[in-house]
């Protein structure tokens, strides 16, 4: 199974929050007592509240979505039945016993060769520098003149130059059209996230400028792709059916429904014909790309998520991004639309929704845990943002034809030496070491554990003696992040309003006297 940082670092990140808030006691089962264990009824309670505060998965999260992660937790010996068994996935929503084991449940994060990573970065280095000549010219650097990095010098240059030396404008071929827009697209990707390399998440290969260019370029005046060949396209059958829920009650291409239920048969006949689709809509190929935008997506990079994922849906085949299109636009609308009937008897339109289609968006080729989880939390990101993601960026198209401008008229000539393209230069994000990758693996753990410490403090459900009980439990499990928190007694006995632990002497009073009242 391919292994990706971003879900290895969120599945840690869960199982660590896990060990350390669940509440563990005394259980009594077939008249035997067992110590620091839980019934799987509770560990579902209280992780279902863990993932749907987390704002890497968010309220969407479902009771079921918990119970099938917790069968996960189960399989990879993250926690053990009573007796000690695991490997299975033999787990209910029922007062059945299980415990923690004694070895560490989270999973290594892979690095790659060291001798691998630094030739594949000056692989990379090379084709950036070079990215730009055209094929059929020389890629040597003329050694009588040096060039200036500024783009401006480069312009003033060339100005001085023409007015002496005139030159005609040279054709740009499509192959130097289509370099032009995967060095843009990756550029600006790589900037987007502030990542020092693109390598772990998405390889130059896949970049495909034909996809890009249709995407950019064949759309309606609404922004929706517009296929030149109809059989990519959906069935005529279900873009009437998608137009009919859309527009409820308002419907074009259907008449008004003759019999109850009709509302749930159409959405019904929608739902199968994506659920059976070879793979999913941002394909298995790209998989890697949306699951590490995914760990960007916090409220205070709400920003960057919908910039990188407006770059990366470019990327997708123009007939997987038209049926994109169209199904965030309709998913969206039946949410919002108050007059829509009730399509699922125990659940809202949104969340049926959500939990419908979320498979059909974003899923592995392979099984991963906390895959279902992780395209639930994009999905509900998709459908609050679909208009900005899903638009065409334009100046993404500024970009590429100041680029082909440069080609076209910013060369410069120097007698005996070939003809070079002058273009813009860029300032590169500086890679991080494998040290320096590792301490902000453990900073950003760490802040994950504090934050279930202020969680578990800021609780009012919690009455006061379960409060002081996950706090002794988590003071033995992380006393350096406790100890933070709580530096004095003082403080920590500020938080209950407790008596000072040192109590003062008592008064020592003499007893009195009494004298016999016999004579």
């Amino acid at each position: 199974m391919k292994c990706f940082r971003i879900f290895l670092l969120q599945w840690n990140e869960v199982t660590t929050c896990f060990r350390a808030g669940m509440p563990l006691r005394k259980h009594r089962q077939h008249f035997k007592k067992h110590g620091n264990c839980f019934t799987a009824c509770e560990a579902v309670d209280w992780l279902y509240e863990l993932l749907r505060s987390n704002s890497n998965f968010g309220p969407e999260v479902t009771r079921q979505q918990t119970v099938q992660l917790l069968r996960k937790f189960l399989k990879n010996h993250v926690i053990e039945d009573i007796k000690g068994r695991w490997g299975s996935e033999n787990l209910d929503d029922n007062n059945q016993l299980f415990r923690f084991p004694t070895t560490s449940p989270l999973k290594t994060v892979p690095r790659h060769h060291p001798e691998l990573r630094k030739s594949n970065l000056e692989n990379i280095s090379k084709e950036k520098e070079s990215i730009f000549k055209l094929r059929h010219l020389s890629r040597r650097t003329p050694k009588k003149h040096v060039f200036q990095e500024n783009t401006e010098n480069i312009r003033s240059e060339i100005g001085d130059e023409n007015k002496e030396n005139p030159v005609e404008e040279r054709e740009v071929s499509q192959e130097d059209t289509e370099e032009i827009w995967r060095h843009i697209i990756l550029m600006h990707l790589q900037t987007i996230l502030g990542m020092p390399s693109l390598e772990e998440i998405l390889d130059p290969a896949q970049v495909i400028p034909q996809y890009i260019i249709y995407n950019m370029t064949n759309t309606s005046k609404h922004g929706v792709v517009v296929l030149q060949n109809k059989e990519d396209d959906l069935p005529h059958w279900v873009l009437s059916a998608m137009k009919c829920l859309a527009n409820w009650p308002r419907n074009n291409d259907l008449s008004q429904p003759a019999y109850a239920g009709f509302e749930r048969d159409v959405f019904r006949t929608i739902a199968d014909y994506f659920l059976d689709l070879p793979e999913p809509l941002l394909t298995f190929e790209y998989y890697e790309l949306f699951v590490n935008i995914l760990g960007l997506l916090q409220p205070h990079l709400e920003r960057v998520a919908i910039d990188a994922l407006q770059i990366c849906c470019l990327l997708l085949p123009p007939p997987n991004r038209r049926k994109l299109q169209l199904l965030m636009r309709m998913i969206a609308r039946m949410s919002q639309n108050v007059d829509m009937p009730k399509l699922h008897d125990a659940m809202g339109t949104r969340s049926l929704m959500i939990q419908t289609f979320s498979r059909c968006v974003l899923c592995c080729a392979e099984e991963v845990d906390l895959d279902e989880l992780l395209a639930t939390r994009l999905v509900s990101f998709l459908m609050d943002h679909h208009q900005e993601i899903l638009q065409v960026p334009s100046h993404l198209q500024a970009a590429v034809e100041k680029h082909l401008d440069y080609l076209r008229k910013g060369h410069i000539t120097y007698p005996g030496d070939e003809l070079i393209a002058a273009l813009p230069t860029y300032s590169y994000c500086k890679q991080i070491s494998t040290q320096e990758f590792d301490e902000q693996k453990v900073s950003t753990s760490q802040a994950a554990i504090a934050e279930l410490l202020e969680n578990i403090i800021k609780d009012k459900n919690l009455s006061l003696k379960e409060k002081k009980k996950k706090l002794k439990q988590f003071q033995k499990e992380y006393p350096a992040i406790y100890q933070t928190r709580f530096p004095t007694t003082e403080s920590e006995a500020a938080l209950f309003g407790d008596k000072p632990t040192i109590k003062q002497p008592m008064l020592i009073l003499r007893k009195p006297k009494f004298r016999s009242l016999r004579y």
